[in-house]
């Protein structure tokens, strides 16, 4: 495993697990899922993984619970880091969602403790007056914020009066947009981007095609699983697969590699099983060659999928099996 080359208490795995899919019904959770999910996060513990990443939002605190359960007594020795959905997120509130977070994941204190997503109406400021509070009494290590643009990123850093370490955004090969501001600014100011859905719910791995599209809720609800664009990502997962011959690796590997080659990025692909946690795990070990990393940026950008309203009515018929 490689690790993050950045002043932290404990040292942050290139690779970590999201845990969104723990508890959570849409994801197939049933009442099997807890053995399963500790499976993997003790895989993951194997493997060096040192990043695990939940909310509080994920299966309504479900997911902390799992996860605190599956760590056991290495909770003391990983980065644990969870999420406050912003609704109401004045201090005060904050730090209570904080207390509750932190007992349901059976800590003493939040590694990294993220606002999940910005509140338009609420500022950074009370915000992060409470985050500030949970540091000094030490609740809190780090904060995080996720979804952030770059300016309001660096309005959270300033209202903290310290370094808001990262932001957790969407990041994958499809899904560029932090390629242009973000990830420039987390070299430059020693901060960290943190890549979520970096296989865009599983479009890159090639697992599908127009005439295999995911039959999970989750993925009929994202654009990217619309017919016409499985059809259109042709290319792009071809050249994905001659990337992937050239190590000995899956495309999914090849396109975790793509996020993992900026030094200041971290990914936390979810895991349904063991064997998908340790090919994951795998991926960071693997190093692209400019040549490669080349076509992967030209079939990337080659890639123009209908989203947006575009797809709305497309989706509609496509529920409809017209």
């Amino acid at each position: 495993m490689r690790y993050v080359q950045l002043d932290t208490p404990k040292p942050i795995s290139k690779i970590g697990l999201g845990t969104w899919q723990f508890g959570s019904k849409e994801w197939g959770y049933g009442p099997d899922y807890e053995r399963r999910a500790a499976e993997i996060v003790r895989r993951a513990l194997d493997l060096g993984v040192t990043l695990f990443d939940t909310a509080e939002l994920y299966g309504f605190g479900r997911s902390e619970r799992i996860l605190g359960s599956a760590l056991g007594d290495d909770r003391s020795k990983v980065v644990v880091a969870s999420k406050i959905f912003p609704l109401l997120p004045v201090a005060p509130v904050v730090q209570q969602r904080a207390v509750a977070s932190a007992a349901r994941l059976g800590v003493d204190g939040i590694d990294l403790y993220q606002v999940h997503q910005a509140n338009p109406v609420v500022a950074d400021t009370t915000t992060m007056r409470g985050m500030r509070s949970l540091q000094d009494v030490g609740l809190v290590g780090e904060v995080g914020v996720s979804n952030y643009g770059l300016r309001r990123w660096r309005f959270a850093e300033a209202a903290l009066g310290r370094r808001v370490l990262s932001n957790q955004v969407r990041y994958s090969m499809i899904d560029r947009g932090p390629e242009e501001d973000l990830i420039p600014y987390a070299e430059q100011a020693g901060r960290i981007v943190i890549a979520y859905s970096p296989l865009a719910q599983g479009f890159l791995s090639g697992r599908y095609d127009a005439t295999n599209p995911p039959a999970g809720a989750v993925r009929r609800a994202n654009p990217y699983f619309l017919p016409e664009n499985l059809e259109r990502g042709t290319a792009l997962i071809a050249t994905l697969r001659e990337v992937a011959d050239a190590h000995d690796a899956t495309p999914s590997q090849i396109a975790l590699a793509y996020v993992l080659r900026h030094p200041n990025v971290v990914a936390i692909p979810g895991a349904s099983g063991v064997e998908q946690m340790e090919r994951n795990a795998a991926a960071a070990e693997i190093d692209l060659t400019d040549d490669e990393y080349a076509a992967l940026v030209a079939a990337a950008h080659a890639f123009h999928p209908v989203t947006g309203l575009a797809a709305v009515p497309r989706m509609v018929r496509a529920r409809l099996g017209r």
